[in-house]
């Protein structure tokens, strides 16, 4: 992968969608993340594997749905989207790097994009931290500690019909496949 620029962590929504006629905002669902990430009940609750990511479902606020997700020392995402929901994500606990696109990938009609230069992006969120983003937003996310569990929060409006998986080279971005809510829940 090449070197992505570096953006500091910090609360932000700056790239997300405004309200849609009975729809939560991803300015909501990052105050939700963060609100939950700073409660300790909520985030004890979660039980720690060390060998991998292990999660619990919480209702979201307007109908959304929420995830409290735990990182043993490097683990990750891979690269993936949510599909037409928009979402947030805060770190509770330790500290996560995002790696995403600061562009808009087509939602279909194709198998594999090559990317234009300068569009990665990087950021890095310890515990108090969070992030909003649109829909279609491609990105991965990963704990890159090799000592720490980290734990996070995430929210997603509407409740996630799909993740599409990806692969990369380079510059070059390809579907691998796609999960439906099924393939989790």
């Amino acid at each position: 992968m090449p070197a992505p620029a570096h953006a500091p962590a910090r609360n932000t929504a700056d790239d997300a969608p405004a309200r849609t006629a009975g729809g939560v905002t991803a300015a909501e669902l990052l105050d939700f993340a963060l609100r939950t990430a700073a409660d300790p009940a909520v985030i004890d609750s979660l039980p720690l594997d060390p060998q991998g990511r292990t999660w619990i479902r919480l209702d979201g606020p307007g109908g959304s749905e929420a995830w409290v997700i735990g990182w043993p020392p490097g683990t990750g995402t891979g690269w993936h989207d949510h599909a037409e929901s928009r979402g947030a994500f805060a770190t509770a606990r330790g500290r996560l790097t995002e790696y995403s696109l600061a562009v808009r990938i087509p939602s279909e009609g194709w198998r594999s994009l090559e990317l234009a230069p300068d569009v990665d992006r990087t950021r890095s969120l310890g515990a108090g931290t969070g992030r909003a983003f649109g829909e279609h937003h491609v990105h991965e996310v990963l704990n890159a500690s090799a000592d720490e569990h980290a734990v996070s929060v995430h929210a997603y409006y509407p409740p996630l019909p799909l993740i599409r998986r990806y692969s990369r080279v380079g510059q070059v971005l390809t579907l691998e496949h796609v999960e439906r809510a099924e393939d989790w829940q």
